[in-house]
């Protein structure tokens, strides 16, 4: 399995859940990864993993809302790796608030952690890119595409995510350079913690899934985010892939 040979990838919020699912699907299909997550010692843990079979692959741990910053997590990757071919913007952290309920606090958490990073390490990714001809991986919700009810900061991030990267697609374009979106249902931890906070509300969840169950971290979310890293997707662009057993059909 070599779909993603020599290639160097950029995943953040690789530590755990989706993030690291994917990792460990692309370090098997030949990539090297850097994943950039909070948690340290999550980090280091999944570093470990993912060395075995890709041993170059590093762990970068930053707060990705120190917005000054994120510029020098691409320097880092180019300084050492001497190129960039994928950028995957994962990361986002949000509180579960109702529109009463919400604060500037709560929107300014899920913009700091998921728009504005997907933004700036876009903006810094960029002249790297060009030179690989390279793909832009992120992430949107079904949270804001159906309008959640009690997610109004986590919609309305992903939906601005969504839009930037429509943007992308058009300008980075006639570079080559490939962005898409993924919008998961995920058995992630946080997912099977709430869960089994909220077992009649998870069966409700899951009833709704034609495929009655949830995508699993590496053999379905990471295949996607896969076949949007490899050449087998230079013809896509600009699209938001619902992996979600067929939860969402968009129009």
């Amino acid at each position: 399995m070599s779909k993603l040979q020599g290639k160097i990838a950029i995943i953040t919020g690789g530590a755990s859940g989706i993030g690291k699912g994917m990792a460990m699907a692309y370090v098997k299909e030949g990539a090297t990864v850097v994943i950039v997550d909070l948690n340290e010692e999550f980090g280091m843990q999944s570093i470990k993993e993912l060395q075995a079979y890709a041993p170059e692959s590093i762990f970068i741990q930053a707060n990705l809302a120190e917005r000054e910053k994120l510029a020098g997590i691409i320097d880092q990757v180019i300084s050492k790796f001497g190129k960039l071919d994928i950028l995957v913007n994962n990361a986002h952290a949000s509180r579960i608030k109702t529109i009463e309920e919400a604060t500037q606090e709560d929107f300014d958490l899920s913009f700091n952690t998921g728009f504005y990073p997907t933004f700036y390490l876009m903006q810094a990714a960029l002249p790297h890119l060009k030179e690989t001809q390279g793909k832009i991986i992120n992430f949107a919700s079904s949270a804001g595409i159906n309008g959640d009810a009690t997610q109004v900061t986590y919609a309305a991030a992903k939906e601005a995510i969504r839009a930037i990267t429509r943007v992308a697609a058009n300008e980075f374009g006639p570079f080559g350079i490939n962005v898409n979106l993924i919008a998961p249902i995920a058995n992630s931890p946080g997912m099977q913690a709430w869960a089994e906070e909220n077992p009649e509300y998870y069966q409700a969840v899951l009833s709704k899934i034609p495929l009655r169950r949830l995508g699993e971290l590496e053999s379905d979310i990471g295949r996607v985010a896969v076949f949007l890293a490899s050449s087998d997707s230079d013809y896509i662009s600009g699209q938001t892939i619902m992996v979600d057993g067929g939860a969402t059909k968009l129009r």
